[in-house]
């Protein structure tokens, strides 16, 4: 539900046209009516001097007819609560009712908005904007979106701010099963080949671990060893075989991409990633295990560490927009940017996404927009939508004034020419 504000609107000036148009209409009517008095002072002297008066009066009678027409629109003729006049002040609650209802039934319907959304290349707008960002108007954009940015990040409580963020991440991941999602990329891993370096980093470390902790065989060793092999000295023997062998056999799976003992644990990967896709028992204890280590203290303090480095860097991006974009955060838009251009599904996909998102948007709050618009205009006074409609379209009224008054004269001198023909 969108929130209904009736703040009284700030007073506004006059339009500087209106009061121009205004004077010129005013002053061609006085103009008008002297020459109507002068020429009837003057008499019959001349021929010309009564075409020149039926000119005026006629041109009188026009402009005044068409002066009480635009005034009574707003207001009163010189304060006279003549019927039928102010028109707008006193249907200003009904203006607001049809504006609403226009606005609704023209812009505000889902089948509307979709169709003309449908007119709209957004992917095609943002790609062109990261590709080629404009300079002048989309610098002071970029210059002050920024600087708004960095007030919001600066104004706003970083713990508060921080354990929103948190909390919205970890209630996510806890509503995302992850079981499924590391069996997809595990098995898209294996097909591609790129769990090869994982199986030889393994193989690394268990030959390191081999060397560093040879001591701990031969201990092993000598203490199941029986008292002849140890009185012997075979123990040390069987232990330096033993270490070899092991040595030997790593060293064999790192090098023989088909060694059996590779194509063992390529097998046993190939059915974890199974597992975790389709085994309930599975998919239980990673879930468990995830629960747990969301849950652990440490994970906590590393979100929170995480999120005051996002926040530090959003603060530099917005600080100094202009150095982000010619670093790595630029190549990276820029290229999203040519994506957009050379993909034409994926600028299908986010022109689609648009389109539902602002469809969805009007479904949800197209009544409120409508009552916002409607008690908004209930809530100004009579003087302020008289001012605010005058300023608008006054200018074109007064016109109708100046037209008016030409064209009265016109008909004038027109039906003195016919008396005098008749």
């Amino acid at each position: 539900m969108i929130p209904i504000t009736r703040a009284r609107p700030a007073q506004e000036a006059v339009n500087p046209a209106l009061v121009r148009m205004r004077i010129v209409a005013t002053g061609l009517l006085v103009a008008m009516a002297v020459v109507f008095l002068v020429s009837r002072a003057i008499g019959p002297v001349h021929p010309a001097i009564g075409f020149v008066r039926a000119f005026a009066e006629a041109a009188m009678v026009g402009g005044l007819a068409d002066w009480f027409a635009v005034t009574a629109l707003f207001r009163h003729p010189l304060g006279v609560p003549i019927p039928h006049t102010a028109i707008i002040p006193r249907n200003k609650d009904r203006i607001g009712d049809t504006l609403a209802v226009f606005l609704r039934d023209n812009f505000l319907l889902p089948a509307v908005i979709s169709r003309r959304m449908r007119r709209l290349d957004v992917a095609g707008a943002i790609a062109r904007w990261l590709t080629d960002p404009p300079e002048g108007a989309g610098g002071r954009f970029r210059s002050g979106a920024s600087k708004l940015v960095a007030q919001v990040l600066e104004g706003l409580d970083p713990a508060r701010l921080g354990g929103m963020v948190k909390a919205g991440i970890g209630a996510r991941l806890r509503e995302t099963e992850m079981s499924p999602i590391l069996g997809q990329l595990l098995k898209a891993s294996i097909a591609e080949g790129r769990h090869a370096p994982l199986l030889d980093a393994g193989i690394r470390w268990a030959a390191q671990a081999l060397a560093a902790n040879d001591h701990l065989i031969r201990a092993m060793v000598h203490d199941r060893a029986g008292s002849l092999l140890r009185w012997t000295g075979l123990d040390g023997a069987v232990a330096n075989k033993l270490i070899d062998g092991l040595d030997k056999l790593l060293g064999e799976v790192a090098e023989d991409p088909h060694h059996p003992l590779r194509v063992r644990a390529e097998e046993g990967l190939a059915r974890f990633a199974e597992d975790l896709q389709h085994d309930p028992a599975m998919r239980a204890r990673i879930e468990t295990l995830k629960n747990e280590l969301l849950g652990n203290p440490a994970m906590q303090r590393w979100l929170d560490g995480l999120w005051e480095q996002a926040r530090a860097a959003l603060l530099g991006i917005a600080r100094d927009p202009e150095r982000a974009m010619a670093g790595k955060l630029g190549d990276i838009l820029r290229q999203l940017g040519e994506t957009l251009q050379r993909d034409p599904r994926l600028s299908h996909t986010i022109n689609r996404f648009v389109r539902r998102a602002v469809v969805g948007i009007a479904a949800d709050y197209g009544d409120g927009i409508v009552r916002l618009v409607s008690e908004t205009v209930r809530g100004w006074d009579a003087d302020t939508i008289t001012r605010r409609l005058e300023n608008a379209v006054g200018r074109d009224l007064q016109y109708i004034r100046v037209n008016g008054t030409i064209v009265g004269g016109l008909v004038g001198l027109a039906i003195h020419t016919i008396d005098l023909l008749l």
